[in-house]
C-alpha cells in the first residue's frame, strides 16, 4: 500500500493528508486549467486544492523562497563582476545584477508554470565561481558564457530524449534519501558559515572553528543565533508563517543593531572587518527604485574552441555539464521529497518537464551572462513554509523581476538572517535519515559518503559522484550486482573521469 505523504510542512502542524505522491506523479484529478470560473481554473491549473495547499500558503512560501535567495542578486555580481578574463576584459557589476534578477525571474516563473513545482531558479554558485576562478583565465567572458550555453543545450537534449530522466530513475531509493539528507546538511553548513558561526581556522587542523578563535565575538553572529532561536520556537509552536515571521522580525532587529553600533560590511575598501555584516548591511536604503541595465543580454560567442583548442574546451564543457546535471538532479530529489511530492522511489510529478526547463535555465544564464541558472536548494525554505505548487514559484519569479528595479531593498536582509532560515530547513531535511537501511553495510557506506561529502567539499555533485561510485563498487563486490542499473555503472564511470579531469586534461593538453 502506498504510504500517505504529508502535503504540508510539519511546521504548519498539519496531519498527513489523503493524497499520495503516486497520485501527484501519475494522476491528474481534473484537466489542468479546467473549471467554471477563474478561481476554479486557477486552482486546477496549479492543483492547489489537490495538493492540500492554499493560495495564502503558496504566497508565503514564494515570498520566503525569494527572501532566502535574494542575496544572489548581490552576490553574483561580486563573483562575476570585475574579474579580468584572458584579454583583461571584465563584466560590469550593475549589469550583472540586472541580468541576474531578470534571468532568475523569467526562469522561475517558467518553471512554476510548466513544472508546477515550488522551486526557484537563479545563477548557480558552483558554476559562477568555476567560471570566475578557472575558465576566464583561459578564455574571454563572452567565450565562457558561450560554453555555458553549450552546456545548457546538452542538458536540454539529454532531458528531451529522456536520458536524464532514465538516469534519475536508475538512482536507488536509498541514495535518493542520502542526497536529501546530504543537501540538508549542506544548506545548514552554508547557513552556519554565512553567519560566521563556523569560520575557517586558517590552520591545517582543525580546518574550521567556532566563531573567532573558538568564541562568538560579533553582533551579526549573535543576530544569527537570535534569529535561529526565534524561528526554532515559532516552528516548534507550529506558528503559520514561522520562517517568514522569523526572517522579517530578525531583520528589524538587525536594522536596529546596525543603527546603534554602525558595524558596516565584513569587507570594505579592500580591508576585512571581522565584526561586520556578511554581504548585506541591514540599513534602510536611501533609494528604493533603480533602472536596470540589460546590456549583457546576448554578449556571448563560441570562439573558445578556436582560442584554447577543442580538447581543452570540451573538458570545460564536460565539467559544466556534470556539475549542472547532477547538482540539479540532487536538488530536485531533496526538495521534492521534503515537499512530500516524491513517491517512495523518489520520483515526482512532471519530472521530464522540470529537467527540460532547468536545462533551459542554463542556456538562458549563458545568453544573459548571468551564469547557468539552476534550481536552488534555498527553495527548501519556501517548502518549509508550506509551498507545494508552481504558484509559489511564480510569486518568487515576479519578486526577482521586481528586484531588478528594487535592488536597494534586496540588500536589507543580512546573510546572517537568511542563514538562520537555512539551518532550520536543514533540520527538516536531515530528519529523513530515519528511512535509511543502516543495518546493511553495503547500503550504509555509500549513503554515509554521499551525505558527508556534500558539506565537506561544498558540492552536491561531489557527494552524488562519490555515492554512485561507492554504491556500484561495494554493492557489486558484496554479491548484489544484479540489482544495479547499467546506467548507474555508466554514470559512475563518468564520475571517475570527472574527478580525474585535472590529470586527464594535463596529460592530453601538455
Amino acid at each position: 500500500m502506498e504510504p500517505k505523504i504529508s502535503t504540508t510542512s510539519e511546521s504548519q502542524g498539519a496531519a498527513h493528508e489523503t493524497a499520495t505522491a503516486t497520485d501527484w506523479a501519475q494522476h491528474n484529478p481534473v484537466k489542468r486549467g479546467s473549471g467554471n470560473n477563474f478561481r476554479e481554473r486557477f486552482d486546477s491549473f496549479f492543483e492547489i486544492s489537490f495538493r492540500k495547499s492554499t493560495v495564502g500558503r503558496e504566497v508565503r512560501g514564494g515570498l520566503v523562497t525569494f527572501m532566502t535567495m535574494a542575496y544572489i542578486v548581490i552576490l553574483n555580481p561580486l563573483i562575476l563582476g570585475g574579474v579580468a578574463d584572458v584579454t583583461g576584459g571584465s563584466l560590469d557589476r550593475p549589469q550583472v545584477a540586472a541580468v541576474t534578477g531578470l534571468t532568475a525571474g523569467v526562469m522561475t516563473i517558467l518553471f512554476g508554470l510548466v513544472a508546477n513545482l515550488p522551486f526557484g531558479l537563479a545563477a548557480g554558485l558552483g558554476i559562477n565561481s568555476f567560471l570566475a576562478v578557472s575558465v576566464v583565465g583561459q578564455v574571454t567572458w563572452a567565450e565562457a558564457m558561450g560554453l555555458v550555453v553549450i552546456n545548457g543545450l546538452i542538458i536540454v537534449l539529454l532531458s528531451a530524449t529522456k536520458l536524464r530522466e532514465l538516469i534519475f530513475r536508475a538512482v536507488p531509493a536509498q541514495l535518493k534519501i542520502a542526497i536529501t539528507v546530504g543537501i540538508g546538511l549542506f544548506i545548514a553548513f552554508i547557513g552556519l558559515v554565512d553567519a560566521g558561526f563556523v569560520r575557517s581556522s586558517g590552520a591545517a587542523s582543525p580546518p574550521v572553528q567556532l566563531g573567532d578563535g573558538g568564541s562568538i565575538t560579533t553582533i551579526p553572529t549573535l543576530t544569527f543565533i537570535l534569529g535561529l532561536l526565534i524561528m526554532g520556537v515559532l516552528m516548534a509552536r507550529k506558528v503559520k508563517g514561522a520562517l517568514l515571521i522569523g526572517i522579517l522580525g530578525t531583520t528589524v532587529i538587525a536594522i536596529i543593531l546596525e543603527a546603534i553600533f554602525k558595524l558596516g560590511p565584513s569587507f570594505a575598501n579592500g580591508q576585512p572587518n571581522p565584526g561586520g555584516w556578511n554581504l548585506n548591511v541591514p540599513t534602510l536604503p536611501d533609494a528604493i527604485v533603480s533602472v536596470p541595465d540589460l546590456g549583457l543580454i546576448g554578449a556571448f560567442d563560441f570562439n573558445a574552441f578556436g582560442r584554447i583548442g577543442w580538447l581543452a574546451a570540451i573538458m570545460l564543457v564536460f565539467t559544466l555539464v556534470f556539475t549542472n546535471f547532477f547538482d540539479a538532479v540532487g536538488t530536485l530529489t531533496g526538495l521534492t521529497k521534503e515537499a512530500g511530492l516524491a513517491d517512495k522511489e523518489g520520483n515526482f510529478p512532471r519530472l521530464k518537464s522540470s529537467l527540460i526547463v532547468e536545462g533551459i535555465g542554463a542556456v538562458a544564464g549563458g545568453a544573459t551572462s548571468s551564469s547557468s541558472n539552476t534550481i536552488y536548494i534555498d527553495s527548501a525554505a519556501g517548502v518549509g513554509e508550506g509551498a507545494r505548487t508552481g504558484f509559489a514559484s511564480v510569486i518568487t519569479g515576479v519578486l526577482f523581476l521586481l528586484a531588478m528595479f528594487l535592488t536597494p531593498l534586496t540588500q536589507v536582509v543580512p546573510l546572517e538572517v537568511a542563514g538562520a532560515a537555512l539551518v532550520v530547513v536543514g533540520v527538516l531535511m536531515v530528519s529523513q535519515i530515519k528511512d535509511v537501511t543502516w543495518s546493511e553495510f553495503s547500503i550504509g557506506l555509500p549513503v554515509f559518503l554521499t551525505i558527508v561529502v556534500m558539506p565537506l567539499t561544498y558540492s552536491i555533485a561531489n557527494g552524488i559522484g562519490v555515492g554512485f561510485i561507492s554504491w556500484v563498487v561495494v554493492r557489486s563486490l558484496a554479491g548484489k550486482a544484479k540489482g544495479i542499473s547499467p546506467l548507474l555503472w555508466i554514470v559512475a564511470v563518468g564520475f571517475l573521469v570527472y574527478f580525474a579531469r585535472g590529470p586527464i586534461e594535463a596529460l592530453f593538453g601538455g
